[in-house]
């Protein structure tokens, strides 16, 4: 494996991690971030991905040389000081460890879902926090995928990927558009459709998983602060609501997917068990 060393951050050979900061650049190239040595191992060690280039402090040099090894083809590693990371990206950065991948082709929403029973859908969700640990509580529940309205963050944005603890590389995902039409379509493919909100006629989380708990269900969440628009919601089949205490009115959006999710994952544990 040839490394690059560079000490100028002016270095012309690092025209490509200019433009970090251009989210619709990157993705009109075809290309994502991953920051961090854990994000980064993880795409190291996923075969489908392929990388552009790498930018890396010695100490994320000499944590990763065993997975950068016969695995980067003909991809540029840099290796450069700490403190030039941000004369070169263009914003504080601290880790000391970059990664531009290609991305994956994008799938039709049928390929995402695929022979799931549970998969969540997200409509206007911006805040690319919220759509990192919604693609962490995927995982960890077994949600089979993630459904974006058009106007969804990027699940492949650096922040999302982080927070999603590298899961948005793994759970499978798809924009969808027009929308909302791709609700019908899943109605249509046998899925449930259940709006979750405590707006409206709603049922209970736990009763709604314990007579849905054999059937495929595709959960379908708003933006936090507006909700779910109209026309989706008439689309929903049912609308879903978590039992709060006397008060509170609503909860983080991360949280209300996790608590679903378990809900439903319990719900179906217990139907096996029968």
């Amino acid at each position: 494996m040839d490394v690059i060393s560079v000490t100028d951050p002016g270095d012309t050979r690092l025209e490509t991690f200019r433009h970090l900061r251009d989210a619709d650049l990157l993705r009109a190239h075809g290309l994502f971030v991953a920051e961090g040595r854990f994000v980064v191992e993880r795409v190291l060690a996923d075969p489908r991905f392929a990388f552009e280039a790498l930018l890396l402090n010695r100490a994320s040099l000499d944590a990763l040389r065993h997975a950068l090894d016969g695995r980067i083809g003909g991809s540029a590693v840099f290796e450069c000081p700490t403190q030039a990371f941000e004369s070169i990206t263009g914003f504080d950065f601290h880790r000391g460890c970059l990664a531009l991948v290609r991305r994956l082709p994008a799938l039709h929403w049928q390929e995402a879902v695929g022979s799931a029973r549970v998969i969540l859908v997200l409509e206007g969700v911006t805040n690319a926090d919220n759509v990192g640990a919604v693609f962490r509580n995927a995982a960890s529940f077994g949600a089979g995928a993630v459904l974006l309205s058009p106007t969804c963050c990027d699940p492949l944005y650096r922040k999302a990927i982080r927070t999603s603890m590298g899961h948005a590389l793994r759970v499978p995902f798809a924009r969808v558009e027009p929308w909302p039409d791709v609700l019908t379509e899943l109605h249509a493919a046998g899925f449930t459709v259940a709006a979750l909100s405590p707006r409206g006629t709603a049922i209970t989380l736990d009763a709604f998983a314990a007579t849905h708990r054999d059937k495929q269900v595709a959960l379908l969440v708003g933006s936090e602060g507006t909700g779910l628009t109209e026309a989706a919601g008439r689309v929903a089949d049912l609308r879903v609501r978590i039992p709060m205490a006397p008060g509170v009115d609503s909860l983080n959006l991360a949280v209300a997917t996790g608590i679903a999710l378990s809900s439903l994952r319990t719900a179906e544990g217990r139907s096996l068990q029968v």
